[in-house]
């Protein structure tokens, strides 16, 4: 145990519970991995073989995802459970006065705050479990309908936290270790509408290939984008779950009316990422490739069609045409 109230205190703020208790036989394992695998697997395939050629099939998706949300609504709980214990932690630190009452209630505090911690981490392990099947199953990432998508565990995908909490966590100092550290890197893309299905899977197959060539170059990679459910961010966001990429999502304040895009352009800009990557958009897209290029971040330009670069494609139509 630490010997300083200030050290007890850092070791709180790091988000690790040092304060070692004797917990006796109540400690209990969590699932494992390879169980949680498996019996997930079984359930999702049993549950959506019965959805099959049935008037619930063309609602598989959205049950889908709230199968993954029962186990981010019990983490949450339990991740709540842990902040409220930690600050009845931090009063009975502060108002220590040695006696033996006193640290038993302390003891008894860390306790539950340990206890939830496991909690927590078991239910992610499950929601991470249950998110790969979710895309496996529908090609998208799985986001929850508020708030971030954090996972604690090393074992468990990478995190996805929302733009703003991430800058306001930054500007407090409270780096937590579900935050995403690394190299940003901004994507951009708008909404398409295709003529063909090989045009569709041609556009998917650019962001996607686009995006490996990014990470190529940048091993810490954390992907920076706009977290529309549907489009290019989509497509960018389900490449970052499949490779366990992090990602920072910056959706839309509402509350800016029509300067809400050129908003979350400064936002993104303001990581100092190392590239963007701009896939066509809107005018707000164009705004955010100009002030990418006067703050001297890379560009990588795919906004030609089907994602390819403008230039290149100028230049092989030119010459087809000259041909």
């Amino acid at each position: 145990m630490p010997t300083t109230l200030a050290a007890q205190l850092a070791a709180l703020e790091l988000g690790h519970l040092s304060i070692n208790t004797d917990r006796g036989t109540r400690t209990l394992a969590r699932p494992e991995p390879e169980a949680i695998d498996h019996t997930l697997a079984a359930v999702w395939s049993d549950l959506f073989a019965l959805f099959t050629d049935t008037i619930l099939e063309d609602q598989a998706e959205e049950l889908g995802w709230g199968f993954v949300n029962l186990f981010h609504r019990a983490a949450t709980k339990a991740s709540t459970r842990i902040d409220r214990a930690t600050d009845e932690i931090r009063l009975l630190l502060a108002t220590a006065d040695g006696s033996e009452v006193h640290t038993s209630e302390l003891e008894q505090q860390v306790e539950r705050a340990q206890d939830a911690e496991a909690e927590m981490l078991a239910l992610e392990n499950l929601r991470e479990t249950a998110a790969f099947l979710y895309l496996a199953e529908t090609g998208s990432s799985w986001r929850p309908a508020g708030g971030s998508r954090l996972s604690h565990d090393a074992l468990t995908t990478s995190a996805v936290v929302q733009g703003r909490e991430f800058l306001k966590a930054r500007a407090e100092g409270k780096r937590r270790a579900a935050m995403p550290e690394g190299t940003p890197v901004v994507f951009a893309g708008g909404r398409q509408t295709f003529q063909t299905t090989d045009d569709a899977k041609a556009y998917g197959d650019a962001i996607w290939q686009t995006l490996d060539r990014v990470r190529a170059n940048v091993a810490d990679m954390v992907l920076v984008h706009g977290g529309d459910g549907k489009g290019a961010d989509r497509l960018a966001a389900s490449w970052a779950e499949r490779h366990k990429v992090p990602q920072i999502s910056f959706s839309l304040d509402t509350r800016l009316g029509a300067r809400a895009g050129f908003r979350r352009n400064e936002q993104m800009l303001g990581l100092k990422p190392r590239y963007v990557v701009a896939f066509a958009g809107n005018g707000v897209l164009e705004r955010l490739v100009i002030q990418a290029k006067e703050r001297s971040i890379a560009v990588v330009d795919r906004r030609g069609p089907l994602g390819t670069n403008p230039k290149h494609h100028a230049r092989v139509t030119s010459a087809s045409m000259a041909g």
